[in-house]
């Protein structure tokens, strides 16, 4: 069984290769059709002006990061113990590997594990990494939902953006409601439904992963001591966009308000979930922000050039990322790393 899923990872990374190749050259073709429509002269005169913010941007960039690993150790299971930077380096290899891949999240996450094994236990990596990611989509959740609320009622939009606000902003409850269903009723989603896929994991596996279910949906009432602290940094995590989007803006001398910054963070972060598979959100990032600029204000160009000073920042970040994958020695999964005590 290992062997057939080995044989299978082998035929799907070719595919996976090819179309993370074409979503970049789609995304390069998007982006530079982005450029000559604005003005590559008119926008490279508004990404100059971050100046010497630049590298207080890729910190906050970095800070992020080393939030969102706080709030992972915190959800490891005593007594086991991922130190702070062991976790940050796993949230840095996992989110440079997820970011070449159309697969995103499925790809990075596991990714993480498997690079956490190495410090802890795969099943307590599994089981806190599982939780952080729940606390980490409600949140995200919820601030889109706030966002596209304060547009709704800071500026005059035009009738078929409102209604896909309205759509947007029923779209997040909905998925906060379904989550919190889902850890109310605690169904056995993994443990009933993937030994019926093809190349179904042996009784052993089956048996982790209702143990790992188990302790995904007890942990608000096993360690409710960890749970507000770990929500928290994820609020945190938000609040370092809003104030990332704030420095930006300011440098490119726009000047706008911690609630314009809010919006407009809303509205990047909106992009990066909707089109999680294109590779670094290249170009629908761009063409995107270009055109929600407007409607918060400001010219398009400043929105172009918000997201390529972003993009720059992205790129150092997942660098680093991909340099301890190397370091590591780990290669592209499409599958999560086996548990084990």
């Amino acid at each position: 069984m290992i062997q057939q899923r080995a044989h299978g990872e082998q035929r799907q990374l070719p595919k996976l290769r090819v179309s993370s190749a074409l979503y970049i050259v789609g995304g390069l073709a998007v982006l530079l059709g982005v450029l000559w429509t604005l003005g590559i002269e008119a926008t490279w005169t508004e990404v100059r002006k971050v100046g010497w913010m630049f590298p207080a941007i890729v910190a906050l960039g970095g800070l992020r990061f080393l939030v969102r690993a706080g709030a992972w150790v915190i959800c490891i299971e005593p007594p086991h113990r991922l130190r702070l930077r062991d976790a940050f380096a796993a949230v840095l290899a996992g989110d440079a590997l997820g970011n070449l891949t159309p697969l995103g999240p499925l790809v990075g996450e596991p990714a993480k594990a498997t690079y956490a094994r190495r410090f802890v236990s795969a099943q307590p990596a599994l089981t806190g990494l599982a939780v952080e990611n729940i606390l980490y989509t409600l949140a995200t959740a919820a601030m889109i939902a706030a966002g596209t609320l304060a547009l709704l009622f800071s500026f005059p939009l035009p009738t078929q953006i409102r209604e896909f606000s309205e759509i947007a902003i029923a779209g997040m409850a909905l998925l906060i409601a379904m989550t919190l269903l889902v850890l109310w009723r605690r169904p056995a989603v993994l443990s009933r439904w993937i030994p019926l896929a093809p190349g179904a994991p042996s009784d052993s596996r089956v048996f982790k992963l209702r143990t790992l279910e188990h302790d995904i949906y007890s942990f608000a009432s096993r360690r409710p001591g960890a749970l507000i602290p770990a929500i928290l940094l994820e609020v945190g995590f938000h609040a370092l966009g809003v104030l990332e989007t704030h420095l930006t803006l300011s440098s490119l001398g726009t000047a706008p308000t911690l609630m314009t910054s809010f919006i407009f963070e809303t509205a990047s972060r909106l992009l990066v979930v909707a089109f999680k598979v294109v590779p670094f959100q290249l170009g629908v990032a761009e063409v995107g922000l270009a055109a929600f600029a407007p409607l918060v204000g400001m010219d398009r160009t400043v929105g172009l050039a918000f997201s390529l000073i972003r993009k720059a920042r992205v790129v150092i970040w997942q660098l680093i990322g991909a340099g301890l994958l190397v370091r590591s020695g780990m290669k592209p999964s499409t599958s999560p790393p086996a548990t084990q005590s």
